[in-house]
């Protein structure tokens, strides 16, 4: 598929098939949003009407002509929103050994988690928003599962979901879509292994996945429990990532090594990159 917003929007405008259809949009902020606001404005252009649900507090969600905006309280400022941020990317560009850079991961997803659930639950809790979400009678929700709050509403309001997202931490898209990845031939993130590897550097692979499982369990267990005591039954992250429809992967493989796709893994790599002619 050409690497391109067009192509996007052509797979969302199926869903409603030859007329317009009404998108429920849950973003995350961020990197994330700007990447996705560049579809929504085509999504507009097409005739679709956008709603996009966003907290009070963002670094770059925005209101736009292009799409209505219903935005909800949280209890954060824009000062403490953007120390977080700091906090959790910071990490990335700390040395040292592999144990200590395991420490600082920690440290540093710790981080997010605080100010996502915090503001997934006063979603959900806002009454008045959440019943004009419920009679609105949207035809899908297009939201990124990196924060799984998009994929809760999903689920309470019976919607086919389309993820939009560069990818999950610990490889929960591999998980959600049952999608292979032998340790011997897929390379792990990070560990600058290619997709031929001596048995000792497999093992290395094999090894890298290990912290991940405790990372993971950390990282979106408080989803979990924001998600069963809303939907009111035992469910998981994974359980609700599992239901999606479309999985829109920015994805480029031209950067990275192949891997397996399932049939509703579209890969649209390079949608996140501006679309400009560059000179000679």
């Amino acid at each position: 598929l050409s690497a391109s917003p067009r192509v996007v929007v052509l797979l969302l405008s199926l869903l409603g098939l030859a007329a317009a259809g009404k998108l429920l949009v849950v973003p995350v902020d961020g990197s994330h949003w700007l990447s996705m606001r560049e579809v929504l404005d085509i999504l507009k252009q097409k005739g679709h009407e956008v709603v996009v649900v966003a907290p009070e507090v963002t670094l770059h969600i925005k209101p736009s002509k292009n799409f209505v905006m219903k935005m909800y309280s949280v209890p954060y400022t824009q000062e403490e929103l953007k120390k977080e941020f700091q906090g959790f990317f910071h990490f990335k560009f700390e040395e040292g050994s592999f144990l200590e850079r395991l420490v600082k991961a920690y440290q540093g997803i710790k981080r997010i988690p605080n100010v996502g659930v915090t503001s997934c639950e006063h979603l959900l809790q806002n009454k008045e928003l959440m019943r004009y979400l419920e009679e609105s009678k949207f035809d899908a929700i297009l939201t990124d599962p990196v924060i799984p709050c998009g994929a809760i509403l999903a689920e309470h309001l019976s919607l086919p979901a389309v993820y939009f997202l560069r990818g999950l931490p610990c490889g929960l898209d591999f998980d959600a879509t049952q999608c292979p990845k032998p340790p011997s031939y897929v390379p792990r993130g990070f560990t600058q292994l290619t997709d031929r590897m001596t048995f000792l550097q497999r093992v290395k692979n094999l090894l890298h996945d290990i912290p991940n499982v405790f990372l993971c369990d950390f990282a979106f267990e408080p989803y979990s429990k924001l998600a069963s005591e809303f939907l009111q039954q035992d469910v998981t992250v994974l359980d609700l990532l599992r239901q999606a429809s479309v999985w829109l992967m920015r994805s480029e493989f031209v950067l990275e090594y192949p891997r397996p796709l399932m049939p509703n893994i579209i890969p649209i790599g390079g949608v996140n990159c501006a679309h400009k002619k560059l000179s000679q």
